[in-house]
C-alpha cells in the first residue's frame, strides 16, 4: 500500500502555506497513510532574534501570505527576546506519534495554527503540551495535560527528534515542506517546496505514470 512521508517543521512558513493543500490531498484520497519526520528548521538554536533575522522572516512570511492568502501572526517578530528554537515544536509532535500517532498531523497543525495565526509561542513547554493534549483528545483519543507532558520531556521523545533530524539529513533535505511517495519501500520525491493541491495530484500521478510505463511488458 502505497504512502506519503511528509518532511517538515510545525514552525516553517512554508508548511504553513501547505497545510491546507495538503489536507485537501488526504481529504481527496481517503486512507492513504501520512507518515511525518520532523525536520528541524531551527532546532537547538540559543540565540534570540536579531533585526536581520526578523527583517527575514517578515519578507518570509509576506511571500507565504502573498501566495496562499493566509494571514501569519507578527507576534514572533515583535516579541522581545525570541529565541526562534524549533526543536520543542518537533518533539511535541514526535510525543504525539509515541502517544496516539493517528493524531500527529492534528497536533502538527494545531501547532502551526497556534504560532502562525494565534502568535503563541510555541518554544514553550506548557503552551506546547497544552496544544497538543487538546488536539489529540478533539481527534477522539482522551489526553491530558500531564501525561502528555511525561512523554515530551521523555528520553525517548528527545532522541526520537533528534534522529528525525538525522533521517531528514541522510536524505539530503534541506528544505520544508517536502513531500515523498513511499512504494515498497522505493522513495520517490513528490515536491520539495510549496504547491498547490492541483499541482499535487499532477504529480503523483507523473510518478504513477513512470511507474507503470517501467513495469509494463514490452
Amino acid at each position: 500500500m502505497p504512502s506519503l512521508i511528509y518532511i517538515a517543521d510545525p514552525m516553517c512558513s512554508w508548511c504553513y502555506g501547505f497545510s491546507a493543500e495538503l489536507k485537501a490531498l488526504l481529504d481527496g484520497l481517503p486512507g492513504l497513510r501520512l507518515d511525518i519526520i520532523v525536520g528541524g528548521l531551527r532546532a537547538y538554536n540559543t540565540a534570540s532574534m536579531d533585526d536581520a533575522l526578523k527583517a527575514k522572516l517578515q519578507n518570509h512570511w509576506k511571500q507565504v501570505g502573498e501566495r496562499t492568502g493566509l494571514t501569519l501572526a507578527p507576534a514572533a517578530t515583535e516579541r522581545k527576546d525570541f529565541i526562534y528554537d524549533s526543536e520543542p515544536a518537533c518533539r511535541a509532535v514526535v510525543a504525539t506519534r509515541l502517544l496516539a500517532p493517528a493524531a500527529c498531523l492534528a497536533v502538527f497543525e494545531a501547532i502551526q495554527t497556534a504560532f502562525y495565526a494565534e502568535g503563541k509561542d510555541v518554544t514553550q513547554t506548557g503552551i506546547l503540551c497544552d496544544i497538543a493534549a487538546k488536539a489529540i483528545s478533539a481527534a477522539g483519543i482522551p489526553m491530558d495535560q500531564e501525561a502528555f507532558h511525561a512523554t515530551f520531556k521523555s528520553e525517548a521523545a528527545v532522541m526520537a527528534t533528534y534522529q528525525d533530524f538525522e533521517q531528514t539529513k541522510r536524505w539530503e533535505i534541506t528544505g520544508f515542506p517536502t513531500l515523498v511517495l513511499e512504494r515498497d519501500g522505493a522513495l520517490d520525491l513528490v515536491t520539495s517546496g510549496y504547491v498547490t493541491m492541483p499541482e499535487l495530484v499532477e504529480l503523483m500521478q507523473a510518478l504513477v505514470d513512470a511507474e507503470t510505463e517501467t513495469t509494463a511488458p514490452a
